[in-house]
């Protein structure tokens, strides 16, 4: 159980990852990131969506659901013992075999101590070129769920979910402090230059308007790097992961093209001016006189 008194400021760590194909090794780079980030002053640390393998929603491959594992599984046992080492809350994305035929595209919670809160499992999921998800994955059955962890609660949602307005909604009404989206989200390389900035624009808007009309703390973690499928122009995934306030400021942001840990603070003063009728009662630019958002470049 968490502790009855939450803290009243603490730091998130936002991993943006490279994958590679070897899903034992993604999960031992995810290990060691995780400690990386909690040495760094993360409290609660957030990996990317489907961060165990390549993004393999590009096609359509049956075979590709071996990559599948139950909850609880390896990657949850081993980021479990990593949370409980470190200290620190996990948000551990996962390729949820749920049973024979049914998959999910999942959220394992695990808190500071090891134990496995939850799940949350993705609800919108998308259907776009090299984003064939509908294949692999179930809509969520679980709704929208917030946990209390030793951090205080928190909501997490997953990737497509972050173009809803709904979903931010009635998670931050179940009172979360922040609302934290693993993703993996990138641009089609021929589209890059005509349409990628409005993308990526459009991206971290809606993103910072959940934020703002919830009052409450929101964070993308993205994976980075350009990943072909077989036959394809593949993606180039633009990172750019980054932690908002409630009043829709950027506290830290990641590059677009390189791996990195970002520890950024959450504050709940912030919360509560955010709440205020004036919005102003903090200064919206302010991080606090202590422990500066970091950008820690990712070994």
């Amino acid at each position: 159980m968490p502790p009855t008194a939450v803290p009243a400021r603490y730091h998130v760590g936002l991993v943006q990852m490279a994958m590679s194909a070897d899903p034992d090794a993604n999960l031992r780079a995810a290990v060691a990131k995780v400690g990386e980030a909690a040495a760094a002053g993360a409290q609660l640390v957030c990996l990317p969506e489907l961060f165990r393998s390549l993004y393999f929603a590009q096609r359509e491959d049956a075979a590709l659901f071996d990559l599948a594992e139950p909850v609880p599984g390896p990657s949850t046992t081993a980021l479990a013992h990593a949370a409980r080492q470190a200290q620190v809350v996990v948000i551990a994305p996962i390729f949820e075999r749920r049973a024979p035929g049914l998959y999910h595209n999942s959220a394992a919670v695990i808190d500071a101590d090891g134990q496995l809160l939850g799940v949350y499992r993705k609800m919108h999921i998308p259907d776009d070129p090299a984003y064939y998800e509908k294949f692999y994955f179930a809509p969520g059955d679980l709704g929208f769920r917030s946990f209390d962890t030793r951090v205080g609660r928190i909501g997490t949602l997953v990737c497509w979910d972050q173009w809803y307005p709904e979903g931010a909604r009635l998670t931050a009404l179940q009172g979360a402090s922040i609302l934290l989206y693993p993703t993996a989200i990138g641009w089609h390389p021929r589209e890059r230059a005509s349409q990628g900035a409005a993308q990526l624009d459009a991206w971290r808007t809606i993103q910072r308007s959940h934020a703002i009309a919830n009052g409450c703390y929101v964070a993308a973690v993205n994976r980075v790097g350009h990943e072909r499928a077989a036959g394809g122009e593949g993606i180039e995934f633009w990172g750019s992961s980054f932690l908002a306030d409630p009043f829709g400021a950027i506290v830290t942001e990641a590059p677009s093209d390189r791996e990195a840990i970002l520890v950024g603070a959450v504050d709940l003063a912030r919360i509560a001016a955010a709440s205020t009728p004036t919005r102003g009662s903090v200064s919206a630019t302010s991080t606090g006189p202590e422990h500066p958002p970091q950008s820690h470049p990712a070994s």
